[in-house]
């Protein structure tokens, strides 16, 4: 195979989204574990003033990820968040208002393999959301794994991250006043096991738990449909069945998460690496649904519900689609839908 690699006289611009990109990867793959072992390290060498003061803050500070988290827009605000948007590029597209007296979950679909537009749309102050949608702060809930890890958990609260657990998001969805979204990728880890170029699979049919929060806050739903997500990158086949698929799922059973064999472009190169490859994604947030306010919702009520939300969710679908060809499959089983 030829490697092509990549010409010297790329613009400087264009470099510095590359790295802007390759910190958020590496940031992904391996800070969490940086992270502790510098606390093994300190633990290792007795530097009792270090760790003991933080552990002792961490004991206190633990529920902070289910109360809001805490953000730094000094750090949303980081030139390199403009750079990282501008690599792929990101945009966020809006087709109706919201009404800001109103907490929302905003469903984001499809997660693909690191979930970028989410990130790059909700957890930096670079992209379109303050211009579309004055008055409101979007939560993106991630899996209270990665607040369980000392010290990135601290960096990873100051974008705006909070945990998807159910506490973290009936606390977003009861402030008083409106003007909150919870932003839950619906699909998971188990989702992004499917993610592959030119098809959608979304695990969508037994989700139902943000359906249930939706109906006792009243929370709107709106659904969200990030085209390009599943284009950066290219996974290593494994189709249901296989050895991989097997041991993926296990994983993802035993530890909540998974991780799948992705690839993509490298740095200086564009036949391999992690690098994601320069694909839009552009966001388009839906229709909002009405949701009226059920303290104790019943399970016909929640069907119901969950089956507006997909047609709406197909409809976002089929309207946007024509802004770059899809495969356009149908509905499978085991709980997944097919787009």
């Amino acid at each position: 195979m030829k490697v092509e690699f990549a010409p010297l006289n790329i613009p400087l611009a264009r470099r510095l989204q590359t790295a802007a990109v390759l910190q958020w990867v590496l940031s992904f793959l391996l800070l969490a574990q940086v992270c502790v072992g510098i606390i093994v390290i300190l633990i290792i060498h007795n530097y009792w003033f270090l760790y003991i003061p933080y552990f002792t803050w961490l004991y206190f500070d633990w529920r902070t990820p289910e109360q809001g988290g805490r953000r730094f827009d000094w750090i949303r605000n980081w030139t390199v968040w403009r750079y990282f948007k501008d690599y792929f590029p990101i945009h966020l597209i809006k087709t109706q208002g919201l009404d800001p007296s109103r907490n929302y979950i905003f469903g984001f679909h499809p997660h693909g393999i690191l979930v970028v537009g989410a990130f790059g749309n909700f957890c930096t102050n670079y992209s379109e959301f303050k211009e579309l949608f004055p008055g409101f702060t979007a939560y993106l809930h991630v899996l209270p794994f990665w607040f369980r890890c000392p010290l990135f958990r601290e960096y990873l609260m100051t974008c705006g991250p909070v945990s998807v657990s159910k506490k973290s998001v009936s606390y977003v969805l009861s402030r008083q006043g409106g003007g909150n979204i919870s932003v839950i990728v619906l699909g998971g880890a188990e989702e992004s096991l499917d993610a592959h170029p030119g098809k959608f699979t979304l695990f969508i049919r037994q989700r139902k738990g943000f359906i249930k929060i939706a109906l006792t806050h009243g929370a709107y739903l709106v659904p969200v449909f990030s085209f390009g997500e599943n284009e950066l990158f290219k996974q290593i086949n494994n189709p249901e069945g296989s050895w991989l698929r097997t041991v993926q799922e296990k994983l993802q059973k035993i530890t909540g998460f998974t991780l799948p064999l992705f690839h993509a472009r490298g740095i200086f190169q564009y036949n391999f690496g992690l690098m994601p490859y320069r694909k839009p994604i552009n966001t388009v947030v839906g229709r909002p649904i009405p949701v009226h306010q059920t303290p104790h919702p019943t399970r016909e009520q929640i069907e119901e519900l969950h089956q507006t939300y997909m047609e709406e969710l197909r409809k976002l679908f089929e309207e946007h689609k024509g802004k770059k060809k899809k495969n356009k499959r149908k509905r499978t089983g085991k709980g997944e839908a097919e787009l």
